[in-house]
């Protein structure tokens, strides 16, 4: 599949995000992109793989570097369904991606300028390219589904049970 424009890459994103969804994890998916081409992709994982790091832009970024032979990733861009933590951001700026384009901002943990803007950051020696806001909508829709899922379920868990039953 080539991706011809940010939209569909944020698209390819949302695929990847369903997969975390389909594994009960934080809806979040990446893919990076080359030439057009897709070359890496990557869902959260954390829960499953029991990894505080399975982040999908750190899953996406092992496999795309994986595919070019290089952790130099200057002509790619990242598309993700949500703003990147710190942790993201800074291997967004150690693996010198080109550019970031991500859907919904997070008020909580963005490193992009939400809450810490790590990639802005004058001191560092790369500079990444960022558009944000692409699908925000849908993207924010998925993660407040699954967190109001989540809530409800845990409400549930709480909730005094009939001593009858």
């Amino acid at each position: 599949m080539l991706i011809a424009d940010d939209a569909q890459g944020v698209h390819a994103a949302l695929r990847e995000a369903e997969r975390s969804l389909s594994a009960a994890e934080v809806p979040v998916g990446c893919v990076i992109v080359h030439a057009g081409a897709i070359i890496g992709r990557g869902f959260n994982q954390v829960e499953t793989l029991k990894d505080a790091t399975a982040h999908a832009e750190m899953i996406a970024i092992g496999a795309a570097s994986a595919a070019l032979g290089s952790w130099r990733l200057n002509e790619c861009t990242l598309y993700v369904t949500l703003e990147p933590c710190s942790m993201c951001a800074g291997a967004i700026v150690l693996a010198r991606l080109g550019r970031l384009v991500y859907g919904a901002s997070d008020p909580k943990a963005g490193a992009c300028g939400s809450v810490l803007d790590v990639i802005g950051e004058p001191r560092l020696n790369h500079r990444v390219e960022i558009t944000a806001g692409v699908l925000a909508e849908d993207c924010g829709s998925l993660l407040r589904s699954f967190f109001e899922k989540r809530r409800r379920e845990a409400r549930a868990e709480r909730a005094p049970r009939d001593p009858g039953n």
